[in-house]
Protein backbone atom coordinates (compact mmCIF):
# COMPACT_ATOMS: atom_id res chain seq x y z
CA UNK A 1 0.00 0.00 0.00
CA UNK A 2 1.60 3.58 -0.91
CA UNK A 3 1.84 5.97 2.10
CA UNK A 4 0.33 8.90 2.62
CA UNK A 5 1.70 12.38 1.47
CA UNK A 6 0.24 14.79 3.54
CA UNK A 7 2.27 14.35 6.67
CA UNK A 8 3.39 17.89 7.72
CA UNK A 9 0.75 19.24 10.04
CA UNK A 10 1.53 22.23 10.10
CA UNK A 11 -0.11 22.63 6.45
CA UNK A 12 -3.22 22.43 5.75
CA UNK A 13 -3.64 20.92 2.38
CA UNK A 14 -4.65 23.26 -0.64
CA UNK A 15 -5.59 22.03 -4.02
CA UNK A 16 -2.37 23.45 -5.29
CA UNK A 17 -0.56 20.51 -2.48
CA UNK A 18 -2.92 17.90 -3.43
CA UNK A 19 -2.59 18.37 -7.13
CA UNK A 20 1.12 18.57 -6.21
CA UNK A 21 1.10 14.90 -5.78
CA UNK A 22 -1.49 13.47 -7.69
CA UNK A 23 -0.12 14.55 -11.14
CA UNK A 24 -2.35 13.67 -14.01
CA UNK A 25 -5.08 12.13 -11.55
CA UNK A 26 -6.16 15.81 -10.97
CA UNK A 27 -8.91 14.96 -13.89
CA UNK A 28 -10.44 12.44 -11.84
CA UNK A 29 -10.68 14.55 -8.52
CA UNK A 30 -11.75 16.94 -10.54
CA UNK A 31 -14.48 15.23 -11.50
CA UNK A 32 -15.65 13.43 -8.75
CA UNK A 33 -15.74 16.93 -6.79
CA UNK A 34 -17.94 18.03 -9.74
CA UNK A 35 -20.79 15.12 -9.44
CA UNK A 36 -20.81 16.03 -6.01
CA UNK A 37 -21.18 19.83 -6.21
CA UNK A 38 -23.71 19.41 -9.12
CA UNK A 39 -25.64 16.49 -7.65
CA UNK A 40 -25.14 16.78 -4.01
CA UNK A 41 -24.51 19.78 -2.88
CA UNK A 42 -25.28 19.62 0.99
CA UNK A 43 -22.39 17.00 0.91
CA UNK A 44 -19.43 18.84 2.68
CA UNK A 45 -15.33 18.33 3.55
CA UNK A 46 -12.88 19.09 5.27
CA UNK A 47 -9.75 18.39 5.96
CA UNK A 48 -8.00 16.71 9.71
CA UNK A 49 -5.29 16.11 10.67
CA UNK A 50 -4.74 12.55 12.66
CA UNK A 51 -1.61 12.16 14.91
CA UNK A 52 -2.34 7.96 14.33
CA UNK A 53 -1.97 7.97 10.97
CA UNK A 54 0.44 11.16 10.60
CA UNK A 55 -1.43 12.74 8.09
CA UNK A 56 -4.12 14.44 7.08
CA UNK A 57 -7.53 12.94 5.53
CA UNK A 58 -10.46 14.76 3.94
CA UNK A 59 -13.70 13.75 5.82
CA UNK A 60 -17.07 14.13 3.25
CA UNK A 61 -19.84 14.17 5.38
CA UNK A 62 -23.89 15.02 4.73
CA UNK A 63 -24.72 16.59 7.86
CA UNK A 64 -24.07 13.91 10.58
CA UNK A 65 -23.13 11.15 8.35
CA UNK A 66 -19.91 10.51 7.02
CA UNK A 67 -19.69 9.67 3.66
CA UNK A 68 -16.56 8.66 2.95
CA UNK A 69 -12.43 9.63 3.85
CA UNK A 70 -10.06 10.51 1.10
CA UNK A 71 -6.34 10.02 1.41
CA UNK A 72 -3.64 11.36 -0.90
CA UNK A 73 -0.84 8.90 -2.16
CA UNK A 74 1.83 9.57 -4.52
CA UNK A 75 0.21 9.65 -7.69
CA UNK A 76 -3.15 9.61 -6.78
CA UNK A 77 -5.40 9.63 -4.23
CA UNK A 78 -8.07 6.90 -2.65
CA UNK A 79 -11.49 7.14 -0.87
CA UNK A 80 -12.66 4.47 2.09
CA UNK A 81 -16.57 3.96 2.53
CA UNK A 82 -17.73 1.96 5.00
CA UNK A 83 -21.09 0.01 5.54
CA UNK A 84 -22.56 -1.60 7.90
CA UNK A 85 -23.87 -5.58 6.99
CA UNK A 86 -27.41 -4.66 6.26
CA UNK A 87 -25.70 -2.18 2.78
CA UNK A 88 -24.65 -6.31 1.57
CA UNK A 89 -27.39 -6.94 -0.82
CA UNK A 90 -27.24 -3.29 -2.27
CA UNK A 91 -23.53 -3.15 -3.05
CA UNK A 92 -24.11 -7.04 -4.47
CA UNK A 93 -26.72 -5.82 -7.07
CA UNK A 94 -25.10 -2.62 -7.56
CA UNK A 95 -23.13 -1.35 -11.06
CA UNK A 96 -19.49 -1.46 -9.25
CA UNK A 97 -16.58 -3.59 -10.31
CA UNK A 98 -16.83 -7.41 -9.46
CA UNK A 99 -13.13 -5.81 -7.32
CA UNK A 100 -15.07 -3.50 -5.06
CA UNK A 101 -18.07 -5.72 -4.50
CA UNK A 102 -15.32 -8.88 -3.82
CA UNK A 103 -13.58 -6.04 -1.51
CA UNK A 104 -16.85 -5.66 0.43
CA UNK A 105 -17.97 -9.12 0.85
CA UNK A 106 -14.45 -10.82 2.72
CA UNK A 107 -13.14 -7.27 4.33
CA UNK A 108 -12.03 -7.23 7.39
CA UNK A 109 -14.80 -5.74 10.04
CA UNK A 110 -14.62 -3.10 11.95
CA UNK A 111 -17.00 -3.67 15.19
CA UNK A 112 -20.34 -3.47 12.56
CA UNK A 113 -19.18 -1.68 9.67
CA UNK A 114 -16.80 -3.07 6.42
CA UNK A 115 -15.23 -0.94 4.00
CA UNK A 116 -14.80 -0.18 0.60
CA UNK A 117 -11.66 2.01 -0.76
CA UNK A 118 -11.29 3.19 -4.44
CA UNK A 119 -7.78 4.05 -5.72
CA UNK A 120 -8.29 6.10 -8.24
CA UNK A 121 -6.54 5.19 -11.58
CA UNK A 122 -9.33 5.16 -14.34
CA UNK A 123 -12.46 7.32 -15.28
CA UNK A 124 -14.80 3.99 -14.23
CA UNK A 125 -13.27 4.70 -10.49
CA UNK A 126 -15.08 7.74 -10.88
CA UNK A 127 -18.27 6.24 -11.92
CA UNK A 128 -17.76 3.70 -9.12
CA UNK A 129 -17.51 6.09 -6.31
CA UNK A 130 -20.86 7.97 -8.15
CA UNK A 131 -22.64 4.83 -7.08
CA UNK A 132 -21.05 3.81 -3.97
CA UNK A 133 -22.23 8.45 -2.64
CA UNK A 134 -25.74 7.34 -3.40
CA UNK A 135 -26.42 3.75 -1.66
CA UNK A 136 -24.33 5.35 1.44
CA UNK A 137 -26.61 8.48 1.67
CA UNK A 138 -29.59 6.17 0.59
CA UNK A 139 -28.25 4.41 4.49
CA UNK A 140 -29.77 5.02 7.52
Amino acid sequence: MKESVLTDKNQVPSDEIVFSFIGRRKLLWNSLFQYIREQHPDIAHEWRYYNDGNSWLMKVTRKAKTVFWLSVIKGTFRITFYFTDKAQQTIGQCGISKELKDQFKTGKKYNKIRGITILFKYKKDCVDAQELIGIKLLQK
